[in-house]
């Protein structure tokens, strides 16, 4: 008589792993649009306008996408608290991975007129759609696994997804930036965004490979599966996520401003070789994948706050600094901005975000509670960034003296919402949350 064994569940490194996996191609595919939209969209789909007009519309499209993430947030994050996270997680890698390809093969504005932007602005939704689905899915799929005293460390591996989407998209483009420029414009670019399908297959694999979470089981096997999860979120904990926003400001921009504008400021507004700042970029990237690691883990022994704090300072006192490296058209200190920035900066003050916001909220609806704060928060903190950065510069007679400037308001704002939220580590994940105004997160810590 033969019995069947039901398989083991997999470790905590495990998932992290395919968390991060999963995370980095999506992030991949996302941003190849923001390097793209700084480098080839202004000439190929826009170049029906002049100059900055032209580069005004590629921003804005890159800002449609944000636009579109809090509708994809809302869809997953209502479904993946009703049914659970890894279906939720392999549908957005198949849209996003759909989403980029279709890009890659889309005819330029010579070829077919205005049908290009428009088409161009309808893939770039569907893309905004799927990452805003998987932000809060492969963030949970790593912290509800991990041991409570790890969970910033191997929620940290969800984070790694924007720094090494990020490496990878600037890989890419670095190598078809090897080409000849007719031939990068003809061609190169495109072949970026067809080798997401490759990336898609290993992503849906490693995925696939994962169970559900165990804190979600749990509330299927209480039968608490809320009905509405993202009214109950609102009416429970609006604070919470209010606040949880207002950190996402510094994150958002930090990330935007270097990774998109500044690119495009070396490239159009200073007329410097792309190398200059994609180099940069890359070694930010890099460096960044490691410090989100090291600052998630540093949170699991001195605090989530203590951790995000000290970035968010960093960044405010960098703003004028690193408006002045980039002025002064030196490659080296381009260089260091773009790897103190994406690397120093974006890595310390993201590092222990996935936990923090996490433990932030109910099981019940906490898949909802991270798609609706990562992403609403996202269109102004993300996606109107480098167009808020244009129109300041533009307004500033083409310094980033304005520029600086809005970054200190930005981190002032992270910090102050920062100081008001509780402090989280060590919190009972199954330990519902009594929201109050005074709140004493000691109380709700394990022991």
């Amino acid at each position: 008589m033969s019995t069947t064994t039901a398989p083991a569940p997999p470790t905590p490194r495990k998932v992290a792993l395919a968390s991060a996996v999963g995370a980095t191609i999506e992030w991949y595919d996302f941003f190849l649009y923001g390097t793209a939209a700084g480098l080839v969209f202004d000439k190929l789909f826009f170049n029906g306008l002049d100059g900055p007009a032209a580069q005004f519309a590629a921003f804005g499209t890159f800002a449609v996408g944000f636009l579109a993430r809090p509708v994809g947030g809302l869809i997953f994050g209502h479904f993946g608290d009703r049914i659970g996270r890894k279906q939720m997680l392999l549908m957005t890698l198949l849209i996003m991975g759909l989403g980029t390809a279709l890009i890659g093969l889309l005819p330029s504005y010579d070829t077919i007129g205005v049908w290009a932007p428009i088409l161009l602005v309808a893939l770039r939704i569907l893309q905004g759609i799927g990452v805003g689905g998987e932000y809060g899915g492969a963030v949970l799929l790593a912290v509800e696994y991990a041991p409570p005293g790890r969970r910033g460390f191997f929620g940290s591996f969800a984070h790694i997804g924007v720094p090494g989407g990020l490496f990878l998209a600037a890989v890419a483009f670095s190598l078809a930036g090897l080409l000849p420029d007719d031939a990068f414009l003809a061609w190169g670019w495109r072949a970026c965004f067809l080798l997401s399908v490759v990336l898609l297959a290993i992503g849906a694999y490693i995925r696939l490979s994962v169970m559900e979470t165990p804190a979600f089981q749990r509330v299927q096997e209480r039968r608490q599966v809320a009905s509405v999860p993202v009214k109950e979120l609102v009416r429970a904990q609006p604070r919470h996520l209010l606040l949880g926003m207002g950190t996402r400001f510094v994150e958002g921009f930090t990330f935007n401003l270097y990774s998109v504008y500044f690119l495009a400021y070396v490239v159009t507004n200073l007329e410097l070789p792309r190398s200059w700042a994609l180099d940069g970029i890359l070694v930010g990237a890099l460096l960044g994948v490691v410090l989100v690691v090291a600052s998630g883990a540093l949170s699991d022994r001195v605090g989530r706050k203590p951790v995000y704090r000290v970035g968010a300072w960093l960044a405010l006192l960098f703003s004028f600094p690193a408006a002045f490296l980039l002025q002064s058209e030196n490659r080296w200190a381009i260089l260091a901005t773009f790897v103190l920035g994406l690397g120093v900066l974006y890595g310390v003050v993201y590092g222990p975000l996935a936990a923090h916001w996490s433990e932030l909220f109910d099981t019940r609806y906490r898949y909802s509670a991270l798609s609706s704060l990562y992403q609403v928060s996202g269109i102004v903190a993300s996606g109107f960034t480098p167009l808020i950065a244009a129109w300041l510069v533009a307004r500033g007679d083409g310094s980033l003296w304005l520029v600086a400037g809005y970054g200190v308001v930005v981190a002032a704002i992270s910090i102050v919402c920062a100081q008001l939220l509780p402090e989280t580590r060590g919190r009972d994940l199954d330990e519902p949350w009594v929201e109050t105004t005074t709140e004493r997160p000691e109380a709700l810590l394990v022991v």
